[in-house]
């Protein structure tokens, strides 16, 4: 689904080096790595809000280029939750409506796509609520089903559970996954918990120093890497 060649990211230094990358459609892929290696801005690249410097981007083999827009309809078929969730100021029913409204989509569709969502998140009695009067951990789910509510091809998810507590972070994993099962949604989840990674990724790659130092099936990454920065990693230990 999508394909990486030579791609660079240089600001006042280079951050981000990947010769060669490749995310298969309907799976889930975890990105690990320690601060500062490169993870959010290769998401924020993905996700065509960041112009890399060099190298190639392809979606379904269509090249994207690197000199102005992207098309609309690549645009439109992936979708970005950050770490901290931005609501709308107006319900919660109103905020997972809100994308399905942009495009077109009225009446009993929306009801019947909101009402599903709502339900998946756990959070139909909050559904006349103002957003910003949630919790993290509930707000953050809203995030994710306003995200999912058009069903993108591809969702992008950086550090989505970081700030919240282990209840939420269950719910939000459990509906990570049934949206990539039920839906074939791709997935790309951007992750310092390794845990995590482990628990709900179908490929992880560790990231050093702006490169991708290995990638693979994740159980195979977690029980026999090949490299010895991401066995340490992964144990728990300094990477130098």
């Amino acid at each position: 689904m999508i394909e990486i060649k030579n791609l660079t990211k240089v600001y006042d230094r280079e951050v981000l080096n990947i010769q060669d990358m490749a995310i298969n459609e309907g799976k889930i892929y975890g990105i690990m790595g320690p601060s500062g290696c490169g993870k959010s801005t290769l998401l924020r690249i993905l996700n065509l809000l960041v112009k890399p410097t060099t190298g190639t981007i392809s979606f379904n083999g269509n090249t994207v280029p690197l000199n102005g827009s992207a098309p609309l309809t690549v645009r439109r078929e992936m979708t970005l939750v950050f770490q901290n969730p931005v609501l709308f100021k107006a319900t919660v029913w109103e905020n997972i409506a809100y994308g399905l409204k942009a495009r077109g989509i009225k009446g009993e569709e929306v009801q019947r796509k909101v009402s599903f969502l709502l339900k998946k998140i756990g959070l139909q009695e909050v559904a006349d609520r103002q957003a910003l009067s949630l919790s993290g951990g509930e707000a953050q789910r809203v995030a994710l089903a306003r995200a999912v509510a058009f069903e993108p091809k591809i969702l992008l998810l950086d550090e989505p559970t970081a700030n919240l507590d282990p209840t939420n972070v269950e719910v939000i994993e459990n509906l990570v996954v049934e949206l990539n099962k039920s839906l074939g949604i791709t997935i790309v989840i951007v992750t310092h918990n390794i845990f995590q990674a482990r628990r709900i990724t179908d490929y992880t790659v560790f990231m050093y120093d702006g490169k991708i130092v290995e990638m693979g099936e994740t159980e195979k990454i977690f029980t026999s890497p090949e490299d010895s920065r991401t066995q340490a990693f992964v144990e728990g230990r300094m990477v130098y």
